[in-house]
């Protein structure tokens, strides 16, 4: 099954990691928690916290938001995730 969220982003088009120049997770800073990993919302740029992490920011952005697509923020991994679709590409 091919995915149009994915399909429609592009290196021009994606919101890069290199565009913060601090990495986290305002939500989980507003409520005192930690996180494990750090996403980017691929539709507004918001930075949050990944599925592994005690609050799973990004996944409550998505089902509020609707913004389906989000990639990884870590450094040395590059690859797009779709809530939607439940699909991953590589970049």
């Amino acid at each position: 099954m091919s995915c149009q969220h994915l399909n429609e982003l592009t290196l021009e088009t994606m919101i890069s990691k290199a565009n913060y120049p601090v990495f986290r997770c305002e939500e989980c800073l507003r409520v005192g928690d930690r996180w494990v990993h750090l996403r980017i919302c691929q539709t507004c740029g918001t930075m949050l916290c990944c599925d592994s992490s005690k609050n799973q920011h990004a996944r409550r952005h998505y089902e509020e938001s609707g913004h389906a697509v989000i990639s990884s923020a870590e450094l040395g991994e590059q690859w797009l995730w779709c809530f939607a679709d439940e699909q991953q590409k590589n970049y």
